[in-house]
């Protein structure tokens, strides 16, 4: 039974960080009680660059015991294994779910083997975060959670931009009509495109799930389930050389164009690409832009900087024209901290505002924009998930 007080998003993701400060320092203890604070055994798989940044917060987690980690590259296991002090690597997900005991199956593989992973880490009976996306396909994905429902596990999907402070001052913005009749938003992200790994433009590699699935979740959750998909996509840079493979031909697109109709008259639009020029790079911290804005009748919000690392909301309204910053305080917010948080739910029993309903919505809002992309035609999504989403 859940006996940990109700906390609000802002508490909920500074709580984990302070706790980590304090694991670290040694000072951790529980409310009330002499016992440590429960700890769930968890394994992750994949440890390449995603991983540097997954296990500095895993380890800095007081609710987090690393105990293995897997990855088809041997070499890289034991070395994140030697670096976070892990105790246990394998070379394969069958070898991981047969050694060493865990509860909690961490994936930041490539996206094309999320699929395949989740599914035998749900099947044995694991709780799983996955880095996006969830699967390949909606289809595979609602499979996956009806799995996760039946054994009474969990299961959630990156990103968490509705974690962030900026995410849900943009929403009490929204929810009391300070923009008036909200009309249209726009979002993008982009850069030049990775070259570390052929993955990101081979089949089920694409610009949409690694980069518009942020600019999806965002607008989706500030203004809604969508309805109806138009889109463009394209490939601009037909071969690429990549480290892995060296020269590659790129199938999948590395541009794209998504309007989306979220109802009530409420239409939005995201584009995102590895053909996108940046003189600042792709730091967050040096982005100062309004990558995502939303305009109504009444009022002009734009969130400053990128929405996994956002630095800022302006906002102006006819009561008050001159547009001025709020929300600049991070409040512990990290895009990397998903896991993190999952595995707090796991021990308090607290929900994360992120939710497996809802990737799997923006999984098919991607679906569609391709097949839309294809056909010339507009499409309907099936999916929806809770929405508002408030704190």
């Amino acid at each position: 039974m859940n006996t940990t007080p109700s906390l609000n998003r802002r508490n909920f993701t500074k709580t984990a960080l302070l706790a980590g400060a304090a694991l670290a320092a040694g000072t951790i203890s529980t409310p009330g009680a002499d016992a440590p604070v429960k700890r769930i055994r968890t394994g992750l798989i994949g440890c390449g660059s995603v991983s540097n940044q997954y296990l500095p917060q895993l380890a800095r987690s007081p609710f987090v015991e690393v105990v293995s980690l897997c990855d088809i590259k041997p070499e890289r296991a034991r070395r994140q294994t030697e670096r976070f002090k892990v105790a246990h690597h394998y070379p394969h997900i069958d070898a991981m779910l047969a050694g060493e005991p865990f509860d909690f199956l961490v994936d930041t593989t490539d996206m094309q083997a999320h699929e395949k992973i989740n599914g035998q880490a749900l099947e044995a009976g694991k709780h799983v975060w996955s880095e996006k996306p969830i699967a390949n396909t909606l289809a595979a994905g609602q499979e996956l959670l009806r799995v996760a429902n039946k054994k009474g596990i969990r299961l959630w999907g990156a990103p968490i931009t509705v974690q962030s402070p900026q995410f849900a001052f943009m929403a009490k913005q929204l929810a009391a009509r300070k923009l008036g009749r909200v009309a249209a938003a726009h979002a993008n992200y982009g850069h030049e495109g990775p070259d570390w790994s052929a993955f990101f433009y081979e089949k089920g590699g694409g610009s949409m799930p690694d980069l518009a699935v942020y600019n999806l979740t965002s607008l989706s959750g500030l203004l809604g389930p969508v309805k109806h998909v138009t889109a463009m996509v394209s490939i601009v840079t037909p071969e690429r050389t990549v480290g892995d493979k060296g020269r590659i031909r790129v199938t999948e697109e590395d541009n794209a164009m998504v309007l989306m109709d979220h109802g009530n008259g409420v239409i939005s639009h995201v584009q995102s690409g590895f053909n996108y020029f940046n003189p600042n790079g792709h730091e967050g911290r040096n982005e100062t832009r309004h990558t995502i804005s939303i305009v109504g009748s009444a009022g002009f919000m734009g969130m400053v900087g990128y929405d996994w690392e956002p630095l800022g909301v302006d906002l102006a309204t006819q009561d008050a024209p001159t547009l001025e910053r709020h929300a600049t305080d991070a409040k512990g917010y990290a895009w990397q901290q998903g896991a993190t948080l999952a595995a707090e739910c796991l021990v308090t029993g607290q929900e994360l505002l992120v939710t497996p309903e809802h990737a799997l919505h923006v999984l098919d809002i991607i679906t569609a924009a391709r097949e839309s992309g294809a056909s010339g035609k507009r499409i309907p999504l099936t999916s929806t998930f809770k929405w508002p989403i408030v704190s």
